[in-house]
């Protein structure tokens, strides 16, 4: 009987929450670049890497939808739903195949979050999942391997919100991996196989617009 009581109270004390709550609708975009762990001295490095490499080797963008739900508390959630491209080219040792890894995927952000100053900076954190929507591909005698469609991360950022205008910074990591294989059909070869990290870490520049 306790319990029962607990979560009747539970849900009344959310649908209470709720019924009290703002609800913002928006549209987002990020450039996005590979990056390591979330140190200064990887985020300068992967900055002037982008620079000097003017893009093409690792960066992207992703874009997409978003529903910020404000409690009087302070606390929002913020669910997010992207389209999200990046790649990477390298040179197999040895031999005059490029490869360019491509990474298309639908990622599903669901960030918790506390209004700092109002509501003009939020920081937040929260899971996303990812769908694997790019298809193997052939560079001369490799084939690329994929074995996931669906990985999981984290991300974690802050955000400015400036009447309609929103801009935001966060950084992606990995909770599961996602370890493609290309593999070279080429039986004399002595390279048999290249690993790669489909998952890398994200550093995610953004704008958005609220409706």
């Amino acid at each position: 009987m306790k319990q029962i009581k607990k979560i009747f109270s539970t849900l009344f004390v959310t649908a209470s929450l709720l019924s009290f709550s703002q609800v913002t609708f928006g549209a987002k975009a990020n450039i996005i670049y590979q990056t390591g762990d979330p140190t200064w001295e990887n985020i300068k490095n992967g900055t002037v890497e982008a620079y000097e490499d003017k893009g093409k080797n690792n960066v992207g963008y992703n874009a997409g939808i978003s529903l910020k739900i404000d409690t009087p508390l302070g606390i929002f959630i913020q669910p997010e739903l992207y389209y999200t491209t990046f790649s990477k080219e390298f040179t197999v040792d040895g031999t005059n195949t490029t490869i360019k890894v491509k990474n298309n995927r639908a990622d599903l952000p669901v960030l918790v979050g506390y209004n700092v100053l109002g509501k003009t900076l939020g920081i937040y954190a929260g899971p996303v999942a990812s769908y694997n929507l790019s298809t193997d591909n052939q560079y001369n005698d490799f084939k690329e391997n994929a074995t996931k469609e669906f990985t999981l991360g984290y991300q974690f950022g802050a955000q400015v919100t400036i009447s309609k205008l929103v801009v935001s910074a966060r950084y992606e990591g990995a909770f599961s991996n996602d370890q493609r294989k290309f593999i070279n059909t080429n039986t004399s070869s002595s390279i048999d196989e290249i690993r790669y990290d489909n998952r890398p870490s994200l550093l995610m520049f953004g704008v958005g617009l609220n409706f």
